[in-house]
Formats: structure tokens, sequence, C-alpha cells
């Protein structure tokens, strides 16, 4: 029987103390692309495996990175000078009994496919270039996805952890770049892109909430109709958040493209080409970015794990951050005493996925009877969701689960 320790935490909830951080780099942002390229070609292989052999085998296609590319921009216009490159990188099996799996051809298409999807300025033929080093892996590791078993053991020895719930200036950083990426925002205003970076900043009930997002050169025709159309943008966003937050206590001071300098030219416009800094001006990685709730919350602990493009029946990287937060949500959802529930689970490599070497969890309540009431109850919840691992493994694997 696995022996949750169940602690309680002093303090106040994050919503209740005077400073607050969080960010979003949004689909666009070199580190996101990454992200979502790799868990893309993560879901592209399992499907190949599954289609060719019947079984998912060791493959990690989590150290993904994007090579900025260069481009000429002028008012009106511009025209790609040298393209992105994307490396593909970490392991792969490329034979399994014989049977040979292209995995150059498959990679290389998921990541087309992606681009396709998210980024409406970039030709994923013509705009980028690609290097696939996806190696074969080691013996020891290959042999765990041979053994037996509706589960396999962990593939590694790693930590995570998950909280909930969400802050109100949490969930108003993901709802901003949600609505400047949403389809009814980019009909309004299809002159912008979609390299959306969000940077909220609370201080008891004032959020400073400061954006960046790209203007498209094509449609932007003088400096007046660019900065025109930004305090457009920034209007019309500004009303938004203000229906989100009512009838809430906090308010919210809007910053958008700070770095620009009527007066001064091209230098004075946040201007793009295709929509995302990496066309010139910014390199991505897998795992720099949003944690697998879509947040890098400063007053939050987090894990080091990158969880998108991992192998998803074995990496516990993955596996564990999304559970780590899973299992917060649901006792901080069924135990009303608990104001805050935060959750840590340790791996030992071999051991089953569903056997932690330690599973954690902290509960934030008003006082020690309600977290006496609450404790055992945590315990459980905790122990009746391992037992479903195969469910978050089986959606994982379908990419039913956003990890970015």
């Amino acid at each position: 029987m696995l022996d949750v320790l169940v602690d309680r935490l002093p303090g106040q909830p994050v919503s209740e103390q005077d400073i607050e951080v969080v960010e979003r780099k949004g689909v666009g942002h070199p580190d996101t692309i990454c992200d979502g390229i790799m868990e893309q070609v993560a879901q592209a292989l399992v499907a190949e495996y599954r289609r060719r052999v019947g079984f998912i085998p060791h493959f990690n296609a989590d150290k993904g990175l994007l090579v900025a590319g260069s481009v000429e921009l002028w008012l009106g216009g511009g025209r790609v000078l040298k393209p992105m490159r994307l490396v593909f990188g970490d392991r792969a099996t490329y034979v399994i009994d014989g049977v040979a799996v292209p995995i150059p051809e498959i990679v290389v298409g998921a990541a087309k496919d992606w681009i396709r999807q998210h980024l409406p300025h970039v030709d994923p033929d013509q705009h980028l270039v690609y290097q696939v080093e996806l190696q074969p892996g080691s013996p020891e590791l290959t042999a765990i996805f041979r053994r037996k078993g509706h589960l396999l053991p962990a593939n590694d020895t790693s930590a995570a952890v998950g909280y909930a719930p969400l802050t109100s200036t949490e969930l108003l950083v993901l709802e901003t770049e949600a609505y400047l990426n949403s389809p009814d925002f980019k009909t309004l205003f299809p002159d912008t892109g979609q390299d959306v970076k969000v940077m909220g900043f609370r201080h008891e009930s004032l959020i400073d909430l400061t954006v960046a997002m790209p203007f498209l050169s094509a449609y932007v025709p003088d400096e007046s109709y660019y900065f025109r159309r930004k305090s457009e943008v920034a209007d019309h966003l500004q009303q938004h958040l203000h229906k989100v937050l009512h009838p809430s206590s906090l308010s919210v001071n809007l910053a958008l493209n700070t770095l620009d300098q009527p007066g001064a030219g091209l230098g004075g416009m946040y201007l793009s080409l295709l929509g995302t800094s990496a066309e010139s001006g910014d390199s991505g990685e897998v795992g720099r970015g949003n944690r697998v709730n879509g947040l890098i919350s400063l007053n939050r602990p987090s894990s080091a794990e990158a969880a998108a493009g991992k192998n998803p029946v074995s990496h516990i990287g993955k596996i564990y951050n999304m559970l780590a937060f899973h299992l917060a949500e649901s006792i901080q959802q069924e135990l009303p005493a608990v104001r805050e529930a935060y959750v840590w689970l340790c791996s030992q490599i071999g051991s089953p996925i569903d056997q932690p070497r330690l599973a954690a969890v902290q509960l934030l309540t008003e006082n020690e009877a309600a977290f006496s009431a609450a404790s055992n109850e945590a315990r459980e919840i905790v122990v009746r969701e391992l037992g479903k691992m195969e469910e978050l493994v089986n959606a994982l694997a379908s990419g039913d689960r956003k990890v970015f």
C-alpha cells in the first residue's frame, strides 16, 4: 500500500499574497512552437508505431531546437533572407523486429502539419529547414518497453509537482493569450501575429499586464497606421479584460509593445513578417516555456522537466507532471476545506509508474481541525487516482491532454 505523506502548509494562499508574477508564452513564441511541434511529433510516432508493430517502443522527442532565421522588413512587406532551422533531438526506434520505421519522414511531416494548423503566415516548405537528430536508444532503456503488463516501469528517477486552484491572475494571463490568438480576435485584427507573450504582475489588487504582440509588416503602410492600430488593439483588449474580471475587485493596467518609440521608424515598431520572432529575433527550445498547465508562475514550485515530446507510456517527466496537477485539482475540488493543494511525486527508475517512490500532499486550510478532517480524504484521492494510471497514459498517448 502506497504511503501518501500529507502535511499542512502554513501561510496564505497565493491569491492573498501581496505580490504575484505570472507569465505565458503564446502559440507563436519560439519556445511554444518547439513544445507544440515536438508534442505533435510524439503523437505521430505513437500512432505510427502502433500501426506498424502494435505497441509503443522507446522514443523521446523532447530535445527540439528552433534556430532563428533572418528577414528583411519594410513598411508594407518584407522577405525571408534565411529560413528558420528546426532540429529534432533525442531518441527513436528505427527498426522493430525487422520492421523499419521511417522516422525522418514521420517527424518532419508532423512538424509541417503543426505549423499549418497554428502559424498561418509561415510556409513550412519554404520558411524552415529540418534537421533530424533522433538517434537509437540505449539497450537498457529500450528493453523496458518489452516488459509485460499494462503499465511499464519508470524510465527515469524524476520528480514533479502540481497545484490547485489557479489564481485570478493566472486565469487572466491564460485568458489574455488565448483571446489574442483566438479566431474572433484575429478576425477583428488580422494584422496581428501569433507570437503573443503575456506577463502579469499583481501588487495587491492591481494587475500590471504587459503584452508583446507583433503587427504584420504587410498590413502596415506607415508609422501612423501602426500606432493608431496599436491603440485600437489596446482599447479593445482592455474592454475584454474588464468583462473577464467583472465583478472581481481586481483591476488591470494594460501595456502593449512597450519597446515602441514613435518617430524611430522601423526600429520603433514591433513588426513581423511571419508572425513569430523566430523569423529573425529569437530562437526556441523545448521546456523553456510554459509548464503543463500553460503557465510560468513564479510564486509556485515547478518541475524542471519538459513534458512535450516525451514518451507517454514510460517517461515520468511527462506522466507525473500531468498527474501531479490532476491530483491537486481533484483534492482541491473535492474537499471544500482545502484552500490550496500541492502534490509532489517522485519516481524511482525501474519501478512501475503507478507506484511512485514518493507521493506527498501539502494542504493549505483555515485551521488545524480542517486539515485533520481533509488529510485522510486527500490520501484516498491520491490512491484512487493512481489506480487510474492506465487512463492517463492512454489519454497522453492519444494527444487528449495538452502539455504546454
